[in-house]
């Protein structure tokens, strides 16, 4: 019987060295394949926004838009842990987040939700994981605030903003979260991070440092209308899907992906 990943599972993967993967998936067929390819975590991501729905930006997304696709990728999940993202304005305070991360995980069957935001979220993740709610965070470029940062940029350069995420991501870990998110963070923040943290910490453009990576399935394929800087097309050299996905897998586990030209300095 195949074995299960968990957050244990991730938390002593970081311990032990070993790269995480994760990838997003929104529907069943994908799912199914991204679990058989041995993906450790499968994000139903409220990037799904842009790549499902088609517009241009994730703040559309609703609770009963994640809640959909979860339940969709859940049945799939035979060894993957499933993340679901908690989307914009669904956790402006404690008990509305862990009401709406109760429908996740209840209604969706999703094993952990993340949430974007630092400090301004440390009740909200103190409350969550109090109650049994595994909890994710995500820190750098946080996509539902995308209106406010002024559009897609690298976070953390200056000295000030680079001390502040990591007392954030310090602090986000003694609020219980089980792992992080780090997005558009320059490599040597990356770094940092990644070593005074306990959690893991899963890079999308942060550099091969990180505990873990995870890319959007549509980039990583090569059919989003925009692919991002962090990502590289796997469906080459004559690759069908599966294999694409291996290759993936693979990239992550050896340290071959992300090679520099991903990453941000």
């Amino acid at each position: 019987m195949t074995q299960h990943v968990t957050v244990n599972t991730i938390r002593n993967m970081k311990q032990e060295g070993k790269k995480i993967v994760a990838l997003t998936a929104y529907d069943a067929s994908f799912a199914r394949i991204i679990d058989e390819q041995g993906v450790d975590i499968i994000l139903v991501g409220d990037s799904l926004g842009m790549v499902m729905q088609g517009h241009d930006s994730t703040v559309s997304v609703t609770v009963d838009d994640i809640i959909y696709h979860s339940k969709a990728v859940a049945p799939q999940c035979k060894r993957a842990l499933l993340m679901a993202d908690l989307p914009f304005m669904s956790y402006t305070n404690p008990d509305q987040a862990i009401a709406n991360a109760a429908r996740i995980m209840q209604e969706g069957l999703a094993h952990i939700v993340k949430l974007e935001g630092g400090e301004a979220q440390l009740d909200t993740v103190r409350h969550m994981t109090r109650h049994g709610v595994p909890v994710c965070a995500h820190l750098g470029l946080t996509p539902q605030t995308v209106h406010k940062l002024g559009g897609y940029r690298v976070q953390g350069r200056p000295a000030a903003d680079a001390q502040q995420m990591l007392a954030d991501a310090l602090a986000l870990q003694d609020a219980g979260a089980d792992a992080l998110v780090l997005e558009c963070v320059p490599v040597p923040l990356a770094i940092q991070l990644t070593q005074e943290l306990e959690i893991p910490t899963i890079g999308i453009g942060a550099g091969g440092v990180c505990d873990g990576q995870v890319l959007v399935l549509q980039d990583m394929i090569g059919i989003s209308s925009f692919a991002p800087k962090f990502t590289t097309n796997f469906l080459v050299e004559g690759r069908n899907i599966p294999e694409a996905i291996t290759a993936y897998v693979q990239a992550v586990k050896e340290g071959s992906f992300p090679a520099d030209e991903q990453c941000f300095f």
